[in-house]
């Protein structure tokens, strides 16, 4: 499989406002240079121990963004170098992750994880209790985290038709917010939605931040 061709094929189809992020958890640090070497800068892990150690080796210019599951025990070991965490799930890790962050001074840009798929097994707000979270100012105190947006996983299904409504009714929700909570708020702008197989529904219903692995790398390596 040639990365390199890889990464040129798809990020020559992403509209100016869409950004690739590369995932890249469960492949070697070669697999990564290739794609950084075509330009690509952004990727995406979901292991604390394997991104602290890709982090160490690689080039310091790698934007690094969390996507996985974040345990709280975990967040002090990313916060000195991560870009982005999409995939807050509740008001308790938001307060560790500005609790590490402002330790070192730095703003962590998140994204609220939303629950939009049929599987129960995938974590997230559902769309009521992220309200019940922002409607509760509680986030508003916390100056070293800066809510940028929101995250979703569609149901993984062969249901194109399922996958959009999922996607599209997590951009409704964006809007709702951007408009009820952060109407002024210029960073709360992204929508970390599409992998792999649904990138290009994700892209027409209004993401902003793709996720792409095995149609960079192959399948994982485990």
């Amino acid at each position: 499989m040639n990365i390199q061709e890889n990464i040129k094929n798809i990020t020559a189809e992403l509209p100016p406002h869409v950004r690739l992020v590369a995932v890249s958890k469960f492949h070697p640090n070669q697999a990564i240079e290739a794609a950084y070497e075509e330009g690509q800068h952004i990727f995406g892990e979901s292991k604390v121990q394997e991104l602290n150690a890709k982090h160490a080796d690689l080039p310091k210019d790698i934007e690094w963004h969390f996507i996985g599951h974040l345990q709280t025990n975990k967040v002090k070991y990313i916060v000195p170098y991560i870009s982005m965490i999409h995939a807050v799930d509740s008001l308790k890790l938001l307060k560790e992750i500005n609790r590490q962050a402002e330790k070192i001074n730095r703003v962590i840009p998140c994204l609220l994880e939303i629950h939009i798929a049929k599987e129960e097994s995938k974590f997230g707000f559902t769309f009521d209790s992220c309200k019940e979270m922002l409607q509760n100012d509680e986030w508003r105190e916390l100056k070293n985290i800066c809510i940028a947006g929101v995250m979703g996983m569609a149901t993984n299904t062969d249901d194109n038709a399922e996958i959009r409504m999922e996607f599209r009714k997590l951009k409704l929700f964006f809007d709702e917010l951007k408009a009820g909570y952060f109407p002024q708020t210029d960073t709360f702008r992204e929508i970390s939605m599409g992998m792999s197989h649904d990138y290009h529904l994700a892209i027409e219903e209004g993401s902003t931040l793709i996720r792409v692995g095995s149609k960079i790398f192959g399948e994982r390596i485990y």
